[in-house]
């Protein structure tokens, strides 16, 4: 994985360099009429924030100057790199320092800090401005607290030993007399509960560490998860375990998309979105960081739903 990164890294400073050559040819003026075109502002004050009077984040984050970003404890790979965000390295840690760029923040005025899972959906202040730890965006959860738009979309799979009874599932039917496990109040679980239908109601655990290590005592048969954890949690942590397969998004079955949390009717979230759909759709950095830490985590046997 992280030998896939660098070779990343390095044809993107290549592909920078030869932008930079291309650049020096062009006028100031055209550069300066270019960055007013996107309505980007390039000078920044001493606090890290876009000079401009009417800054989209100006008087909305919890310290003046800074963006506070949560994220798990543990964060795990491929959405943070070694637990820790501050690197850069990772999924979702990418994407937060991508957004805060677009906001005119500067990497030394990014603060993290760490929530539980269900800590960060619950009503009540936060200690964050937003959080990401692969939150699925439901209804359900939009009447205590708020989402940003998609920054990634995904579908839920089954990780299980290559040598167990799950191991030559194709469907659904396949599943009802297992065994499964998954971290409370999560899609996965959900997904468990009213789409697999097992015979025996699910193993619920605190966090996805629980329930990895009740798969890999062989308490349970298998766990859900998103698709790009399963293929870490088989790849590296739980020997002689694979991705058993994944589930398409249909009619019946929605994919789940990611989308940070904010406190509820937090004026930030338009800030945000903002910034996710320049990533998205002018500088294809959201497709970029896809392809840098997700890529070699998204093949999987479909399973059908019946």
């Amino acid at each position: 994985m992280k030998q896939r990164s660098t070779r990343v890294r390095l044809i993107a400073l290549g592909a920078a360099a030869i932008i930079g050559l291309a650049a020096c040819g062009g006028s100031d003026d055209a550069s300066q009429d270019a960055s007013e075109d996107e309505g980007i502002e390039t000078e920044t004050s001493d606090s890290g924030f876009l000079t401009t009077g009417n800054d989209c984040t100006a008087g909305k984050t919890l310290a003046e100057g800074k963006l506070t970003i949560a994220t798990g404890n543990p964060a795990y790979e491929p959405w943070v790199v070694g637990d820790a965000p501050e690197s850069k390295e990772g999924f979702e840690a990418a994407v937060a320092y991508g957004v805060a760029a677009e906001r005119g923040v500067s990497d030394e005025n990014v603060v993290w800090v760490r929530t539980g899972f269900d800590e960060a959906i619950q009503p009540g202040a936060k200690n964050f401005d937003f959080n990401l730890q692969q939150f699925s965006i439901t209804d359900e959860r939009k009447q205590t607290v708020s989402f940003s738009d998609p920054y990634y979309t995904t579908n839920q799979a089954v990780v299980g030993f290559a040598d167990s009874p799950v191991a030559g599932a194709t469907s659904t039917a396949d599943l009802k007399g297992l065994k499964f496990g998954a971290q409370a109040g999560t899609t996965s679980l959900d997904f468990i509960t009213n789409v697999i239908k097992p015979d025996t109601e699910p193993f619920v655990y605190d966090d996805n560490a629980g329930a990895k290590a009740a798969l890999e005592a062989k308490q349970i048969d298998a766990i859900v998860l998103d698709l790009p954890t399963a293929f870490y949690v088989s790849a590296v942590e739980i020997e002689g375990s694979k991705v058993i397969g994944q589930f398409p998004a249909t009619d019946g079955v929605a994919a789940d998309q990611f989308g940070m949390v904010f406190d509820l009717g937090n004026p930030l979230v338009e800030c945000v979105n903002e910034a996710l759909s320049r990533m998205r759709d002018l500088t294809a950095e959201l497709a970029t960081f896809e392809e840098e830490w997700l890529s070699t985590y998204v093949q999987a046997p479909v399973i059908a739903v019946e």
